[in-house]
């Protein structure tokens, strides 16, 4: 089964503006595939050089930022680029998430309130 991926960025970025949205972007990608018991794992791309030029060079460049780096969350599946948190949440608004994904789609429990 390949495993859910997301770039994310660790702790200090927090201080920043830039960094309390981007952690908020993490947060909601998480609860979303907790909440729907999707295997998934966090690659934090602040400490590892490694990881982070595999993100960049797996982002497609039709998707990469004119200026810049592409910002966490990165989500993909095994190799496969899925895209990033705008992406997610317009499959999220629309209900196409495990499509987004690259998963077959099943009947989700609803997380309760």
């Amino acid at each position: 089964m390949l495993v859910i991926a997301i770039s994310i960025l660790s702790s200090g970025w927090e201080r920043r503006q830039i960094g309390r949205q981007i952690k908020k972007k993490q947060q909601d990608v998480v609860r979303f595939l907790e909440a729907n018991k999707i295997e998934f794992e966090e690659v934090d791309i602040t400490m590892s050089e490694e990881q982070r030029q595999w993100m960049y060079k797996n982002i497609p460049p039709e998707k990469k930022p004119a200026q810049g780096n592409p910002l966490p969350p990165q989500i993909f599946n095994g190799d496969r680029y899925c895209g990033d948190y705008d992406s997610f949440f317009e499959s999220k608004e629309s209900n196409t998430v495990f499509s987004f994904l690259g998963l077959k789609s099943r009947l989700a429990s609803k997380a309760e309130p």
